[in-house]
Protein backbone atom coordinates (compact mmCIF):
# COMPACT_ATOMS: atom_id res chain seq x y z
CA UNK A 1 0.00 0.00 0.00
CA UNK A 2 1.48 3.41 -0.74
CA UNK A 3 2.57 5.96 2.31
CA UNK A 4 -0.54 8.93 2.50
CA UNK A 5 2.57 12.22 1.45
CA UNK A 6 3.40 13.04 4.82
CA UNK A 7 2.76 17.46 4.58
CA UNK A 8 -1.16 16.11 2.91
CA UNK A 9 -1.46 14.11 6.03
CA UNK A 10 -0.17 15.90 8.58
CA UNK A 11 -2.81 18.60 7.60
CA UNK A 12 -6.04 16.62 7.51
CA UNK A 13 -4.82 15.03 10.87
CA UNK A 14 -4.46 18.51 12.08
CA UNK A 15 -8.10 19.37 10.44
CA UNK A 16 -10.13 16.17 11.94
CA UNK A 17 -8.22 17.06 15.71
CA UNK A 18 -9.43 20.16 15.43
CA UNK A 19 -12.90 18.72 14.41
CA UNK A 20 -12.62 16.68 17.61
CA UNK A 21 -11.99 19.45 19.42
CA UNK A 22 -14.65 21.85 18.33
CA UNK A 23 -16.91 18.92 19.06
CA UNK A 24 -15.59 18.93 22.53
CA UNK A 25 -16.42 22.24 22.89
CA UNK A 26 -20.49 22.25 22.22
CA UNK A 27 -20.03 18.40 24.43
CA UNK A 28 -17.46 19.15 27.60
CA UNK A 29 -18.92 16.05 29.00
CA UNK A 30 -17.88 13.71 26.21
CA UNK A 31 -14.29 12.79 25.27
CA UNK A 32 -12.93 11.46 21.99
CA UNK A 33 -12.17 7.84 21.65
CA UNK A 34 -8.34 7.16 20.51
CA UNK A 35 -8.37 6.58 17.42
CA UNK A 36 -8.46 2.92 15.53
CA UNK A 37 -7.24 1.66 13.14
CA UNK A 38 -7.23 -1.74 11.82
CA UNK A 39 -4.73 -3.51 9.82
CA UNK A 40 -5.91 -2.94 5.98
CA UNK A 41 -7.86 -5.49 4.03
CA UNK A 42 -10.07 -5.78 0.96
CA UNK A 43 -13.65 -5.12 1.99
CA UNK A 44 -16.46 -7.84 2.15
CA UNK A 45 -17.90 -9.25 -0.98
CA UNK A 46 -20.43 -7.12 -2.95
CA UNK A 47 -22.51 -9.17 -5.14
CA UNK A 48 -24.09 -5.78 -5.76
CA UNK A 49 -23.64 -3.13 -8.10
CA UNK A 50 -24.19 0.94 -7.67
CA UNK A 51 -26.35 3.26 -10.38
CA UNK A 52 -25.65 6.91 -9.44
CA UNK A 53 -27.29 10.32 -10.85
CA UNK A 54 -25.65 13.32 -10.14
CA UNK A 55 -26.79 16.86 -11.34
CA UNK A 56 -24.59 20.15 -10.25
CA UNK A 57 -26.27 23.62 -10.93
CA UNK A 58 -25.32 26.76 -9.94
CA UNK A 59 -29.31 27.57 -9.63
CA UNK A 60 -28.02 26.14 -5.99
CA UNK A 61 -25.86 28.72 -5.80
CA UNK A 62 -28.25 31.66 -6.20
CA UNK A 63 -29.55 31.37 -9.50
CA UNK A 64 -26.43 32.91 -11.54
CA UNK A 65 -26.42 30.87 -14.56
CA UNK A 66 -23.11 31.63 -15.24
CA UNK A 67 -19.73 30.26 -15.83
CA UNK A 68 -19.98 26.42 -14.89
CA UNK A 69 -23.46 26.18 -15.22
CA UNK A 70 -24.87 22.60 -15.07
CA UNK A 71 -23.50 19.09 -15.30
CA UNK A 72 -25.25 15.75 -15.39
CA UNK A 73 -23.54 12.10 -14.71
CA UNK A 74 -25.24 8.88 -14.95
CA UNK A 75 -22.85 6.69 -13.91
CA UNK A 76 -22.50 2.88 -13.16
CA UNK A 77 -20.29 0.49 -10.88
CA UNK A 78 -20.22 -2.53 -10.64
CA UNK A 79 -20.23 -5.61 -8.27
CA UNK A 80 -16.87 -6.58 -6.89
CA UNK A 81 -16.58 -9.53 -9.49
CA UNK A 82 -15.04 -10.47 -12.39
CA UNK A 83 -14.36 -8.21 -14.99
CA UNK A 84 -15.98 -8.28 -18.89
CA UNK A 85 -13.04 -9.55 -21.04
CA UNK A 86 -12.55 -6.30 -23.03
CA UNK A 87 -11.22 -4.88 -19.50
CA UNK A 88 -9.61 -7.31 -18.52
CA UNK A 89 -7.12 -7.39 -20.45
CA UNK A 90 -6.48 -3.25 -19.52
CA UNK A 91 -6.54 -4.75 -16.09
CA UNK A 92 -3.99 -7.10 -15.91
CA UNK A 93 -1.31 -3.70 -17.61
CA UNK A 94 -2.48 -1.67 -14.80
CA UNK A 95 -1.89 -4.20 -11.78
CA UNK A 96 1.29 -1.64 -10.97
CA UNK A 97 -1.21 0.89 -10.85
CA UNK A 98 -3.90 -0.05 -9.10
CA UNK A 99 -2.12 -2.47 -6.52
CA UNK A 100 -4.38 -4.77 -4.37
CA UNK A 101 -7.80 -4.79 -3.46
CA UNK A 102 -11.27 -5.75 -4.31
CA UNK A 103 -11.81 -4.43 -8.13
CA UNK A 104 -14.91 -2.67 -9.69
CA UNK A 105 -15.41 -1.78 -13.39
CA UNK A 106 -17.61 1.67 -14.38
CA UNK A 107 -19.25 3.40 -17.43
CA UNK A 108 -20.64 6.69 -17.14
CA UNK A 109 -22.20 9.44 -19.89
CA UNK A 110 -22.20 12.94 -18.75
CA UNK A 111 -22.14 16.84 -20.27
CA UNK A 112 -21.53 19.83 -18.79
CA UNK A 113 -22.10 23.61 -20.05
CA UNK A 114 -20.15 26.85 -20.03
CA UNK A 115 -21.19 29.89 -20.40
CA UNK A 116 -20.23 33.59 -19.79
CA UNK A 117 -21.62 35.82 -16.98
CA UNK A 118 -23.70 37.93 -19.17
CA UNK A 119 -25.55 35.53 -21.19
CA UNK A 120 -27.93 37.98 -22.52
CA UNK A 121 -25.53 39.17 -25.39
CA UNK A 122 -25.82 38.03 -28.65
CA UNK A 123 -22.50 38.69 -29.39
CA UNK A 124 -20.41 37.82 -26.12
CA UNK A 125 -18.20 39.49 -24.67
CA UNK A 126 -14.23 38.37 -25.74
CA UNK A 127 -13.00 38.91 -22.49
CA UNK A 128 -15.57 37.05 -21.15
CA UNK A 129 -15.77 33.00 -20.72
CA UNK A 130 -16.09 31.58 -23.81
CA UNK A 131 -19.40 29.19 -24.89
CA UNK A 132 -19.25 25.76 -24.55
CA UNK A 133 -20.59 21.91 -24.24
CA UNK A 134 -18.67 19.03 -23.19
CA UNK A 135 -20.48 15.23 -23.45
CA UNK A 136 -18.33 12.28 -23.05
CA UNK A 137 -18.73 8.98 -21.91
CA UNK A 138 -16.22 7.00 -19.56
CA UNK A 139 -14.95 3.42 -18.49
CA UNK A 140 -12.78 3.24 -14.95
CA UNK A 141 -10.89 0.89 -12.89
CA UNK A 142 -11.17 0.57 -9.27
CA UNK A 143 -9.06 -0.95 -6.52
CA UNK A 144 -10.48 -0.94 -2.84
CA UNK A 145 -9.20 -1.85 0.38
CA UNK A 146 -10.84 -0.57 3.86
CA UNK A 147 -8.34 2.24 3.88
CA UNK A 148 -7.78 2.84 0.26
CA UNK A 149 -9.19 3.56 -2.89
CA UNK A 150 -7.24 4.10 -6.86
CA UNK A 151 -8.95 4.57 -9.67
CA UNK A 152 -8.18 4.70 -13.43
CA UNK A 153 -10.24 6.69 -15.56
CA UNK A 154 -10.75 7.11 -19.81
CA UNK A 155 -13.03 9.71 -21.02
CA UNK A 156 -14.13 9.86 -24.44
CA UNK A 157 -16.13 12.27 -26.18
CA UNK A 158 -16.63 15.76 -27.78
CA UNK A 159 -16.46 19.62 -27.30
CA UNK A 160 -18.61 22.11 -29.19
CA UNK A 161 -21.92 22.50 -31.08
CA UNK A 162 -22.10 18.32 -30.95
CA UNK A 163 -22.58 18.15 -27.35
CA UNK A 164 -25.42 19.58 -27.55
CA UNK A 165 -24.64 22.25 -24.31
CA UNK A 166 -27.20 25.00 -26.47
CA UNK A 167 -30.35 22.83 -27.20
CA UNK A 168 -29.97 21.51 -23.42
CA UNK A 169 -30.11 24.88 -21.92
CA UNK A 170 -32.37 26.06 -24.25
CA UNK A 171 -34.90 23.70 -23.81
CA UNK A 172 -34.40 23.85 -19.89
CA UNK A 173 -34.77 27.53 -20.36
CA UNK A 174 -37.99 27.34 -22.71
CA UNK A 175 -39.53 24.57 -20.20
CA UNK A 176 -39.40 27.28 -16.64
CA UNK A 177 -40.11 30.23 -18.93
CA UNK A 178 -37.04 32.11 -18.51
CA UNK A 179 -35.42 33.59 -21.42
CA UNK A 180 -33.38 32.08 -24.04
CA UNK A 181 -29.30 32.38 -24.37
CA UNK A 182 -28.56 33.82 -27.87
CA UNK A 183 -24.56 33.86 -27.65
CA UNK A 184 -24.05 30.21 -28.24
CA UNK A 185 -23.12 31.27 -32.15
CA UNK A 186 -20.03 32.01 -30.49
CA UNK A 187 -19.14 28.28 -28.52
CA UNK A 188 -16.01 26.72 -28.50
CA UNK A 189 -15.79 24.35 -32.12
CA UNK A 190 -16.79 20.64 -32.32
CA UNK A 191 -13.20 18.92 -31.17
CA UNK A 192 -12.78 15.07 -30.36
CA UNK A 193 -12.14 15.08 -26.31
CA UNK A 194 -9.64 12.37 -24.87
CA UNK A 195 -9.09 12.60 -21.25
CA UNK A 196 -7.05 10.41 -18.99
CA UNK A 197 -7.57 10.22 -15.22
CA UNK A 198 -5.90 8.93 -11.89
CA UNK A 199 -7.11 9.63 -8.40
CA UNK A 200 -6.27 7.76 -5.16
CA UNK A 201 -7.69 8.41 -1.69
CA UNK A 202 -6.56 7.21 2.14
CA UNK A 203 -9.14 6.59 4.80
CA UNK A 204 -7.44 7.82 8.29
CA UNK A 205 -10.01 6.85 10.88
CA UNK A 206 -10.05 9.27 13.84
CA UNK A 207 -11.60 7.20 16.30
CA UNK A 208 -15.22 8.41 17.82
CA UNK A 209 -16.91 11.62 19.39
CA UNK A 210 -20.02 11.94 21.49
CA UNK A 211 -20.28 8.59 19.30
CA UNK A 212 -20.03 9.28 16.13
CA UNK A 213 -17.44 7.81 13.82
CA UNK A 214 -14.75 10.97 12.89
CA UNK A 215 -11.93 10.39 9.89
CA UNK A 216 -9.90 12.44 7.23
CA UNK A 217 -9.80 11.26 3.80
CA UNK A 218 -6.90 12.11 1.51
CA UNK A 219 -7.02 12.41 -1.52
CA UNK A 220 -4.31 13.26 -4.62
CA UNK A 221 -5.72 13.11 -8.61
CA UNK A 222 -4.20 13.85 -12.10
CA UNK A 223 -5.83 14.46 -15.09
CA UNK A 224 -4.09 14.63 -18.83
CA UNK A 225 -5.97 15.10 -22.18
CA UNK A 226 -6.52 17.65 -24.67
CA UNK A 227 -9.94 19.11 -22.43
CA UNK A 228 -8.34 19.10 -18.77
CA UNK A 229 -4.47 19.12 -17.94
CA UNK A 230 -3.95 18.88 -14.03
CA UNK A 231 -3.00 17.98 -10.84
CA UNK A 232 -4.87 18.12 -7.54
CA UNK A 233 -4.62 17.05 -4.04
CA UNK A 234 -6.77 17.96 -0.81
CA UNK A 235 -8.89 15.81 1.76
CA UNK A 236 -12.35 15.61 3.82
CA UNK A 237 -13.56 15.36 7.27
CA UNK A 238 -16.80 13.05 7.73
CA UNK A 239 -18.52 12.58 10.79
CA UNK A 240 -21.36 10.17 10.96
CA UNK A 241 -22.45 6.33 11.38
CA UNK A 242 -21.39 4.18 8.98
CA UNK A 243 -18.50 6.05 7.59
CA UNK A 244 -17.00 2.72 5.59
CA UNK A 245 -19.90 2.12 3.54
CA UNK A 246 -17.96 4.76 0.69
CA UNK A 247 -15.04 7.01 0.23
CA UNK A 248 -17.80 9.96 0.25
CA UNK A 249 -20.28 11.13 -2.12
CA UNK A 250 -19.77 11.37 -6.07
CA UNK A 251 -18.87 14.84 -7.72
CA UNK A 252 -18.60 15.65 -11.43
CA UNK A 253 -14.93 16.06 -12.19
CA UNK A 254 -12.90 18.39 -12.12
CA UNK A 255 -13.73 18.19 -7.98
CA UNK A 256 -13.47 16.47 -4.71
CA UNK A 257 -15.40 13.62 -5.28
CA UNK A 258 -15.81 10.11 -3.38
CA UNK A 259 -17.15 6.90 -4.86
CA UNK A 260 -19.50 5.99 -7.35
CA UNK A 261 -20.27 3.02 -5.29
CA UNK A 262 -21.88 2.46 -1.94
CA UNK A 263 -21.87 -0.51 0.06
CA UNK A 264 -23.49 -0.21 3.31
CA UNK A 265 -22.56 -2.35 6.55
CA UNK A 266 -26.73 -1.60 7.89
CA UNK A 267 -29.68 -0.35 7.15
CA UNK A 268 -29.36 3.16 7.74
CA UNK A 269 -26.43 5.52 8.02
CA UNK A 270 -25.42 9.10 7.24
CA UNK A 271 -22.44 11.87 7.71
CA UNK A 272 -21.74 15.26 7.25
CA UNK A 273 -18.74 16.23 5.40
CA UNK A 274 -16.16 19.16 4.23
CA UNK A 275 -13.61 19.07 1.93
CA UNK A 276 -10.73 21.42 0.71
CA UNK A 277 -9.02 20.66 -3.13
CA UNK A 278 -6.59 22.39 -4.66
CA UNK A 279 -5.74 22.20 -8.55
CA UNK A 280 -2.83 23.01 -10.46
CA UNK A 281 -4.02 23.79 -14.08
CA UNK A 282 -1.96 23.54 -17.32
CA UNK A 283 -4.77 23.10 -19.85
CA UNK A 284 -8.15 23.59 -19.81
CA UNK A 285 -9.81 23.69 -22.68
CA UNK A 286 -13.07 25.44 -21.65
CA UNK A 287 -11.24 28.80 -20.65
CA UNK A 288 -7.88 28.27 -23.03
CA UNK A 289 -9.95 27.47 -25.87
CA UNK A 290 -10.36 24.73 -29.05
CA UNK A 291 -6.78 22.90 -29.15
CA UNK A 292 -6.42 22.70 -32.89
CA UNK A 293 -8.48 25.91 -34.07
CA UNK A 294 -9.34 29.75 -33.29
CA UNK A 295 -11.73 29.90 -31.38
CA UNK A 296 -12.84 32.62 -28.31
CA UNK A 297 -10.21 31.98 -25.34
CA UNK A 298 -9.53 34.05 -21.61
CA UNK A 299 -6.55 33.76 -19.72
CA UNK A 300 -6.87 30.63 -17.05
CA UNK A 301 -5.30 31.28 -13.51
CA UNK A 302 -2.99 28.13 -13.01
CA UNK A 303 -4.08 27.38 -9.19
CA UNK A 304 -7.37 27.07 -8.48
CA UNK A 305 -9.42 25.76 -5.24
CA UNK A 306 -12.86 24.17 -4.13
CA UNK A 307 -13.76 24.02 -1.03
CA UNK A 308 -17.26 22.01 -0.05
CA UNK A 309 -19.44 20.79 2.39
CA UNK A 310 -22.71 18.93 2.45
CA UNK A 311 -24.35 15.69 4.14
CA UNK A 312 -25.26 12.29 2.79
CA UNK A 313 -27.73 9.19 4.13
CA UNK A 314 -27.80 5.63 3.04
CA UNK A 315 -31.05 3.87 3.84
CA UNK A 316 -31.47 0.50 2.79
CA UNK A 317 -29.25 0.43 0.36
CA UNK A 318 -30.45 4.27 -1.26
CA UNK A 319 -27.53 7.04 -1.22
CA UNK A 320 -28.66 10.51 -1.12
CA UNK A 321 -25.84 13.47 -1.11
CA UNK A 322 -26.32 17.24 -0.96
CA UNK A 323 -23.13 19.36 -1.39
CA UNK A 324 -22.50 22.94 -1.87
CA UNK A 325 -19.33 24.13 -3.71
CA UNK A 326 -17.59 27.31 -3.74
CA UNK A 327 -15.00 27.57 -6.24
CA UNK A 328 -11.72 30.13 -6.64
CA UNK A 329 -11.59 32.13 -9.66
CA UNK A 330 -10.53 30.25 -12.75
CA UNK A 331 -9.74 32.96 -14.95
CA UNK A 332 -8.17 36.68 -14.77
CA UNK A 333 -11.39 39.42 -15.40
CA UNK A 334 -14.01 36.87 -13.84
CA UNK A 335 -16.45 38.65 -11.13
CA UNK A 336 -15.48 36.74 -8.41
CA UNK A 337 -15.87 33.15 -6.86
CA UNK A 338 -18.30 30.80 -8.17
CA UNK A 339 -21.37 28.74 -5.57
CA UNK A 340 -23.27 25.84 -7.13
CA UNK A 341 -24.78 22.79 -5.65
CA UNK A 342 -24.41 18.93 -6.16
CA UNK A 343 -27.24 16.64 -5.72
CA UNK A 344 -26.46 12.69 -6.54
CA UNK A 345 -28.87 9.66 -5.79
CA UNK A 346 -27.39 5.98 -5.97
CA UNK A 347 -29.06 2.60 -6.26
CA UNK A 348 -27.74 -0.61 -5.19
CA UNK A 349 -29.34 -3.40 -7.37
Amino acid sequence: MRQTPPLLLSLMLTAGMATGAVAQGLAPATTAAPPVIAPDQAPPPDPYGTLTFATENDVFGGGTDRYYTNGLLLSYRSPSADLPRPLAWLNDQLEWVLGPGTLRWGAAVGQNIYTPQDTYRSNPDPRDRPYAGYLYGSVSLSRITELTSRTVELQLGVVGPAALGEQVQNNYHRLLNIRRVDGWDYQLKDEAAVTAIYEQKWRVPMGTVAGLQTEVVPSVSASIGNVQTYAAAGGTVRIGHGLDSDFGPPRIRPGLSGSGWVQPRENFEWYVFAGLEGRAVGRDIFLDGNTFRDSRSVDKRIFVGDFQTGVAAVYRGVRVALTQVWRSEEFYGQSGRQKFGSLSVSFRF
